[in-house]
């Protein structure tokens, strides 16, 4: 009997396997997938290349569908979430759009559903009052640092105040530096927002840095070997990445992958990336 004082999980993966035909062959991706996730907690999922934590990401943004099992979010199918809107998503090339302004990229997805100017023009406001850039409201991306053009990326994505974040190594194109200061920049923004959020990486160290939990993953095809809770006090700044507690988890995290054969995994033999477009993807 399910516990109906117990609050329903924003994200709920349920017996997930995932499946690409790939030339005559079948390519197991994802296999026996079980994980929830909370209301305003940041999960990440970690494994080495290949081993198919984006496409459970992109199961989870309903932009493609499983083989086997249920994926559901808030606690509805991922299909009718989507259409919804309770969804964000970043990827790792922001994909703004050269000929607009920063401000209208913002405001692309209010355009799409067709709200009023002046909400759109408010909403604009505090989305990049929130990410910091209310001084490049005119600016074209071109103008803009590639650390800042992903702080317009994620603007646009919580513009419609979704429930939920998806964020697919938003910043793995990005210098060391940059980076850390982008993690510290999408934690603030976390804790301001509420919102849930997954976020795919390859880097223990920003895993752990950034999570609630952490998620491993082992090769191909992947499961989920270990879930890593991160007791680090919240707020998080540079003085975390110095923390005893912070290593013991980094080392938690690192012996997880290698206990499920991430570390030292043979290279996948197709990447995600072409299996997602062999999935159609889009």
């Amino acid at each position: 009997m399910t516990d109906s004082s117990q609050p329903t999980p924003v994200v709920r993966v349920s017996g997930v396997d995932k499946q690409f035909t790939v030339g005559h062959g079948v390519t197991t991706a994802l296999d026996g997938i079980d994980l929830e996730i909370g209301r305003g907690e940041f999960v990440s999922l970690i494994g080495p290349s290949g081993c198919g934590k984006s496409t459970l990401l992109r199961l989870i943004g309903d932009l493609t569908a499983p083989t086997a099992g249920s994926v559901e979010v808030n606690g509805k199918p991922a299909h009718a979430a989507r259409r919804g809107r309770e969804y964000g998503m970043v990827f790792q090339a922001p994909v703004l759009f050269e000929w607009r302004s920063v401000s209208d990229n913002v405001k692309l997805p209010l355009e799409l559903l067709g709200m009023d100017r002046s909400e759109r023009d408010a909403r604009a406001r505090e989305m990049l009052a929130l990410v910091e850039l209310s001084d490049f409201a005119s600016h074209h991306p071109y103008q803009l640092s590639g650390g800042m053009q992903q702080r317009v990326a994620i603007a646009r994505a919580l513009a419609l105040q979704p429930s939920i974040l998806l964020m697919d190594e938003p910043f793995g194109a990005l210098d060391e530096m940059t980076r850390e200061r982008m993690n510290a920049e999408v934690l603030r923004i976390w804790q301001q927002t509420g919102t849930t959020i997954v976020f795919v990486t390859h880097s223990i160290p920003e895993a752990v840095f950034l999570s609630t939990r952490v998620a491993v993953m082992s090769a191909r095809p992947g499961r989920i070997t270990h879930v890593v809770d991160v007791a680090l006090p919240q707020p998080r700044n540079d003085e975390t990445r110095e923390d005893p507690r912070y290593f013991r988890h980094v080392t938690e995290v690192r012996e997880a992958l290698r206990s499920g054969g991430a570390l030292g995994a043979e290279p996948a033999l197709v990447s995600e990336e072409r299996m997602a477009a062999e999935g159609g993807i889009g």
